[in-house]
């Protein structure tokens, strides 16, 4: 059985969001059971492209309307990513310091086609094409309508939606751009009056999946628009929760770490990532650290932070640290309470990736009241690595976090996105952290608990041997 993934992000080629470590882990999971998994993404300028070399597998011209754009097909030199990695190199659109933009629609459209013109040239066609978000979602629209992919359209295709906030959304100014096909067939592609990527797949696929069983379920109450298509099309959809590839995020052998540890060397292990936190960003190594690694986006309820932090800080039996960036005006609000709560918060804006294993190593408790989390990685990496969860209880992090007042119970869990709750998750936080001895207990069994990619592979597995061909 041979997958071939079409996606605009792949870990560690190119990352925005989630995406992209799912699209980078799932395919080498995949490839250790009873599939061949393939990935093909788009070539941009960036750090990765620029120290590897590639191999030209396949050259030619990618139409769009009466525009012609010359591109080629390239693999890596000397792989080591555990599956097939093809990048789609059309210099005028895609060979980007950036993966988004204002222009995607003409930009991923085109890689699109020329994936697909590709694959028409294969001998062995894949068994199923897996398109991950809006970015590739005419696909199986393309496959099943157009024309000149008449040989492809007995393959299936699956969908999977990581976030459905983002559509694709262009007008049908642009419908002359996409290959032939049956123009009564238009409707396919409508949604809401414009051309929707999301839901010309959510029409056209195979089969529809999300990150998580829960936000499947939420997709059909709130989706942006699209919950009375999910609902029709619901004997199509499934969740299958996204898991963590435990090679990278890895305690013991985690090469961005001050020291590595295991189960049995916790102890040691975090203290040293936890005292070089606090020596960095002059925080008090003997209170409880809450840390937030993240956009600082509406949907992550970052825009509540200032009030929440000033609020939970009032007594400074407790210290905050914050890694991320996004809303300039939240920044600048993170950054003046530097001033005023000096010793016990301080906020590193922008990302970087060593100080965010540092941070899931160090920190006593992580922060994610979401107000939408299709699945969430970030509460996985911390139970890896030790670090007690405080979320809301929503999509993925409802799959993924128990709160500590039912049995076997090992994160905290609140509601709603309200000041006033998140204040209450960070308090009971720190009633947890004076109980030693729970607290230690606690920390132990998160990181015993298994959220690899094995399990979910597993799940993939079964969607694919449900699909013939």
């Amino acid at each position: 059985m041979k997958i071939l993934h079409i996606s605009a992000e792949c870990y560690p080629i190119a990352k925005v969001g989630g995406l992209a470590d799912v699209v980078g882990a799932l395919p080498k999971y995949q490839n250790s059971k009873t599939v061949t998994s393939q990935v093909i993404m788009p070539f941009y300028n960036n750090k990765f492209t620029k120290e590897n070399k590639f191999i030209e597998e396949f050259k030619s011209v990618v139409k769009l309307g009466e525009t012609a754009f010359e591109y080629r097909i390239v693999s890596i030199e000397n792989n080591a990513l555990g599956y097939d990695l093809f990048l789609v190199d059309i210099p005028e659109l895609l060979f980007k310091d950036y993966v988004y933009s204002n222009d995607d629609t003409d930009r991923f459209l085109a890689f699109q086609i020329a994936a697909l013109d590709w694959v028409l040239t294969w001998k062995k066609k894949p068994t199923i094409i897996q398109c991950h978000d809006h970015h590739t979602g005419l696909t199986p629209f393309m496959i099943l309508q157009s024309l000149k992919y008449k040989d492809l359209n007995k393959i299936p295709t699956i969908f999977t939606i990581h976030n459905a906030q983002y559509q694709g959304w262009f007008s049908h100014d642009k419908v002359g751009l996409i290959p032939e096909f049956d123009f009564s067939n238009v409707g396919l592609l409508d949604w809401g009056g414009c051309i929707n990527p999301m839901a010309a797949a959510l029409k056209c696929a195979w089969k529809v999946n999300t990150v998580s069983p829960s936000y499947m379920e939420e997709l059909k109450l709130s989706a942006n628009g699209l919950e009375w298509l999910l609902n029709d099309e619901s004997a199509k959809c499934v969740g299958i929760l996204n898991g963590i590839d435990t090679d990278v995020w890895n305690p013991e052998k985690d090469t961005y770490l001050i020291k590595n540890y295991s189960i049995k060397t916790v102890q040691s292990g975090r203290n040293a990532q936890k005292k070089r936190l606090c020596d960095e960003f002059n925080l008090d190594f003997e209170k409880p650290l809450f840390a937030f690694i993240g956009r600082l986006v509406g949907e992550k309820g970052s825009d509540l932070f200032p009030e929440v932090f000033r609020n939970a800080l009032i007594n400074k039996d407790i210290s905050i640290l914050l890694l991320g960036s996004g809303n300039k005006d939240v920044e600048e609000q993170l950054e003046k309470l530097k001033e005023e709560h000096k010793g016990v918060y301080n906020a590193y804006i922008g990302y970087d990736e060593k100080l965010s294993h540092i941070i899931y190593g160090g920190a006593d408790f992580l922060l994610m009241p979401s107000r939408v989390e299709p699945c969430g990685l970030n509460q996985m990496y911390a139970l890896r690595y030790g670090t007690i969860p405080i979320v809301r209880s929503i999509g993925g992090l409802k799959d993924t976090v128990i709160d500590i007042s039912e049995e076997n119970g090992f994160g905290i869990c609140h509601e709603n996105v309200t000041v006033s709750e998140i204040v209450n998750a960070i308090s009971r936080g720190l009633d947890l952290y004076k109980n030693k001895t729970k607290f230690k207990k606690i920390r132990k069994q998160i990181m015993s608990i298994d959220h690899s990619w094995d399990a979910s592979a597993k799940e993939y597995i079964k969607l694919y041997k449900s699909l013939k061909g």
